[in-house]
């Protein structure tokens, strides 16, 4: 049985798990994240565009994915440029027909829209120079929100009309832990991750009677470069009180796998999900599930 078939059942006839064919285009691709994300989808025969602002690193998934037997281009453009974002589509609608599916993976934080303690102690007598809300860039703190959150609303609106006008399509957003509960010292992030899981809700019922669906996925804690300047200490390479405390509320004791995010994408974006629009999947280790 070929990938494109999927799992069948026990009588060989209709697929219980038929896996996705056709056009994906995925942001943020040129990160490890979504860079595994990219690979596992040309890997199973989709058509993958891969999209990154930095145009050397999508050109990376890119040659990654045709080395894997798979077929991708790649853009370098920022998900916040609409008439870019416009251009690529129809560049790859001229290539490949336009996509009939999309990964919202670019987002990010930034370390100047967010605190250096998680509470602000005002007994401290040292308080006033610490990094604390009331002195935080509120410049950086609207650019992280409008990259986590218009950095996927954008290509949603770009990306989904060609989805719309077949009757057809998948969309899957990469929310966050801090789309369940915001998490100490990044609110700009938190906030954008938050407002990602509300509008995947929104625009779930919105498109529910144009037969295209949209839910995403929030991954637990992956040790990528974002988050390792608030879990590695920066000179010592050594883990910070905060990863330690991470691992402790997370059931299964250690970070997640990029590739671990991978079996409920596939099943995100096949028709084995048909069924479930406006979900946000936590894949965490158990971490939101654990109080105490």
């Amino acid at each position: 049985m070929s990938a494109a078939q999927g799992v069948a059942n026990a009588a060989g006839a209709t697929p219980y798990f038929p896996l996705p064919q056709g056009t994906v285009v995925v942001t943020g691709a040129g990160g490890a994240l979504c860079g595994t994300m990219a690979r596992a989808l040309g890997s199973i025969g989709m058509k993958v565009v891969v999209l990154d602002l930095r145009e050397e690193a999508a050109r990376v998934t890119r040659d990654a994915v045709v080395a894997g037997g798979g077929e991708a281009l790649s853009f370098g453009c920022s998900v916040l440029d609409e008439p870019g974002l416009c251009r690529v589509y129809e560049e790859v609608a001229a290539a490949w027909g336009p996509p009939e599916f999309l990964v919202n993976g670019a987002g990010g934080n930034d370390p100047k829209a967010s605190t250096g303690v998680e509470f602000l102690e005002t007994s401290d007598p040292a308080w006033k120079g610490e990094a604390h809300f009331l002195n935080m860039d509120m410049e950086a703190f609207e650019r992280s929100l409008r990259l986590n959150f218009m950095g996927t609303v954008i290509p949603t609106k770009v990306f989904s009309r060609g989805m719309v006008e077949k009757g057809r399509g998948s969309i899957v957003n990469i929310a966050s832990m801090n789309s369940v509960v915001p998490l100490t010292k990044i609110p700009a992030y938190a906030a954008g991750k938050a407002a990602v899981a509300n509008f995947t809700k929104w625009l779930a019922v919105h498109y529910s009677h144009a037969g295209v669906r949209v839910n995403a996925i929030a991954p637990g804690f992956v040790m990528t470069e974002q988050l390792a300047f608030l879990h590695r200490d920066q000179k010592t390479g050594e883990s910070t009180p905060r990863a330690t405390r991470t691992i402790a509320h997370t059931p299964m004791g250690r970070y997640a796998e990029p590739e671990e995010l991978v079996g409920c994408l596939l099943w995100l974006l096949s028709d084995a999900s048909r069924f479930v629009i406006g979900d946000v999947i936590p894949i965490d280790g158990g971490f939101s599930s654990y109080t105490i």
